[in-house]
């Protein structure tokens, strides 16, 4: 569980107060050019929503990066980063007409869809915009799948794409995504079949696709071990070789937690430590940050972080930990065995770590009267 120098030293001041995300923004550039490196030739279009801070897209704008917005607000904080509009895609599928035409009107020009609706809406709002389709994936192997709401059927592909051809509409290629905190590199492998198989029945219709977009799925460190990042890469490689062999694509990947995830940590302080009686043989630890404070991902404890205490080392007995709000859901782990040291009172600080994506973003604005969660980028 080491940290950064940088971090380390910064999660040692007492003049700030709990809760609050500190990011690493050097361990962000950092997996930006690993995972530039294991999945070239792909271009990266950072996954905004992970975490939109400033400081990061500033960054990684320096270092060359593309950008996956999912909303005209993170377009718009993209390009007050001073990101080029040809470096940002509009990734999401369900828009609103008014966002696409403003879009288009700031000269955005690649747009997601997987609907004919959505493609009917682009081609009245955007025409000749680029467009890609996205199909379906089955969730296997995602801690926090995202395969009911995104993607039409495979066989309706190639259809959808013809058909926003005709509605004047640039069909560029299409997409899939296997899951957020994926933990087997070989599911790309079923992506880009499917994928490869669409590009040949275009091919035959005489539509010539150029774009293909591998998502995201990268994961963070939390408390389940991974694969190396090399796996990926190496998986995703020998796929596209079998597939599409000498005849590649144009390659987009859209990390976002494997980007910025393990740069973060949460300095949360005890509020509570009880013993209820109904349960005399676990410690519940209230801490002042919980699901409504931006860690809303441990719903049905889908992410298990990782968590760091000054008492690491010594006896350690099972725990329930529990946000600060007035609310029953308001539980980050019940069920999943979590154990932490006996030493621990009431108002220690301890450390979430891994929380860099999907954090701050995700915390309210002032549920029960908590703050949102403090961010510094260091």
């Amino acid at each position: 569980m080491a940290l950064t120098e940088k971090l380390r030293k910064f999660l040692l001041r007492r003049d700030i107060d709990t809760p609050y995300l500190a990011v690493d923004l050097d361990i962000v550039e950092a997996r930006y050019l690993a995972l530039s490196a294991i999945l070239a030739p792909a271009n990266i279009y950072y996954a905004v929503k992970a975490n939109p801070a400033k400081e990061i897209l500033v960054r990684l704008r320096d270092l060359g990066a593309h950008f996956d917005a999912a909303s005209m607000l993170e377009i718009r904080q993209c390009l007050e980063a001073g990101i080029p509009p040809d470096r940002i895609a509009f990734g999401n599928s369900a828009k609103k007409a008014r966002d696409i035409a403003e879009a288009r009107e700031r000269n955005i020009d690649l747009f997601a869809y997987d609907s004919r609706a959505e493609m009917q809406k682009l081609a009245a709002a955007a025409p000749g915009a680029r467009v890609y389709c996205r199909i379906f994936m089955e969730p296997d192997g995602a801690e926090w799948p995202l395969s009911r709401k995104f993607g039409c059927p495979t066989d309706s592909a190639a259809d959808f794409l013809e058909e926003a051809g005709q509605l004047g509409l640039r069909p560029a290629g299409m997409s899939f995504h296997v899951g957020s905190q994926q933990r087997f590199p070989a599911r790309w492998d079923v992506g880009i079949a499917r994928a490869a198989r669409i590009f040949s029945e275009l091919e035959r219709r005489g539509i010539g696709l150029e774009l293909l977009n591998i998502g995201g799925g990268f994961p963070a460190r939390y408390r389940d071990e991974i694969p190396p990042l090399s796996a990926y890469g190496a998986a995703i490689r020998a796929s596209l070789a079998h597939h599409f062999g000498d005849r590649l694509p144009r390659i987009i990947a859209e990390p976002g937690r494997g980007i910025v995830g393990d740069a973060g940590v949460i300095q949360t302080e005890i509020v509570l430590i009880a013993e209820k009686s109904r349960e005399p043989d676990r410690r519940w630890i209230f801490l002042d940050v919980g699901k409504f404070g931006g860690l809303a991902e441990t719903f049905d404890e889908s992410i298990r972080y990782r968590i760091r205490t000054p008492h690491d080392g010594g006896p350690v007995a099972p725990a329930v930990l529990a946000g600060p709000t007035c609310d029953e859901v308001d539980v980050l782990y019940d069920a999943s065995n979590y154990t932490l040291p006996t030493a621990l009172g009431t108002g220690d600080r301890i450390e979430i770590l891994a929380t860099g994506a999907y954090t701050s973003t995700y915390a309210s604005v002032g549920f029960n009267g908590f703050p949102p969660l403090g961010e510094y980028y260091i």
